[in-house]
């Protein structure tokens, strides 16, 4: 009888610690993964994969490199104009803005590469290797919080690179060290909670370009429809509540603050509330259809 037969009748964890007794002695038999130890496990994966193939780094080396200058040097000084409401242009606008756009670009690039959680799952899913690891006697979503947290690897890589072009810049956060630190801590926590709604999306879609595309569709107005590149109060009266409601620009909020050196817990706690409330929603579902897909 094949192994494919085996798992479809019996069941691909039980059958498979079944047959490890039947091979080995009990004091050979190695010791079942935990859910810590298999999602470290999961994680390293994860980060071999970048090793193998180095390309994937691309969306958190350049990407942060080239939106940062442009939005610096290109719009920086009509958008300085309109942060500052002096209406003046020129040198002193743009310094001003960079104050206040690179946490928002911080943030606005770090979530965009969470998709690429989603994107990486489905390639497992659509090459088989999905099927292989659920048939291993080891912890049920050991592969989605593996995967997870070996991302947080190439977040880190991204906001490092943001930061250290928003000092060339010439951001220079009035919070400091302390600051900065405590804002990235603050975005890697919402990354980690936000790339479980792309774990969903993964999932449900058939091919890496649908993930994709419903991935670009819903985090496109998230971004662009907040206080990343300017200030609510330019914007219509209508629009205004909207914005300020939006989970990213709560978050862009509690950063700025941060990073300004304002420890405002309110924010803080709004922003954790968010991320708690992503995670409730989406990772039973996530793990629902995982133990389900077929």
């Amino acid at each position: 009888m094949s192994q494919t037969s085996i798992r479809s009748e019996h069941g691909g964890s039980a059958e498979a610690a079944r047959i490890q007794r039947v091979l080995l002695p009990a004091d050979q038999r190695p010791s079942p993964s935990g859910p810590i130890s298999g999602s470290v496990t999961f994680g390293w994966r994860a980060l071999l994969k970048i090793k193998h193939i180095p390309m994937q780094l691309f969306d958190v080396t350049i990407f942060p490199i080239m939106m940062t200058v442009m939005f610096t040097f290109i719009f920086g000084g009509a958008m300085g104009a309109i942060v500052s409401g002096t209406g003046q242009t020129g040198g002193p606008a743009v310094s001003e803005y960079v104050q206040f756009f690179i946490p928002g670009i911080f943030v606005q690039t770090l979530i965009m590469i969470t998709m690429y959680t989603g994107v990486t799952l489905n390639k497992d899913i659509s090459k088989g290797i999905f099927d292989r690891f659920r048939s291993l006697p080891i912890w049920r979503p050991a592969q989605l919080v593996g995967a997870l947290l070996g991302d947080q690897v190439r977040y880190g890589l991204a906001g490092t690179i943001i930061l250290t072009v928003g000092f060339l810049v010439g951001f220079r956060p009035v919070g400091g060290l302390l600051g900065v630190l405590a804002g990235f801590v603050l975005l890697l926590v919402c990354s980690f909670c936000l790339s479980w709604v792309w774990t969903m999306v993964s999932l449900l879609m058939p091919s890496e370009e649908a993930v994709m595309g419903v991935s670009m569709t819903i985090i496109f107005p998230l971004t662009f429809a907040s206080n990343i590149f300017v200030p609510t109060e330019t914007m219509p009266g209508w629009l205004e509540g909207i914005v300020e409601a939006n989970p990213v620009s709560v978050l862009v909020s509690a950063i700025r603050e941060l990073m300004d050196g304002t420890f405002d817990p309110g924010s803080i706690v709004s922003v954790l509330i968010y991320s708690a409330v992503v995670v409730a929603v989406f990772a039973p579902v996530s793990m629902y259809l995982y133990n389900r897909k077929s």
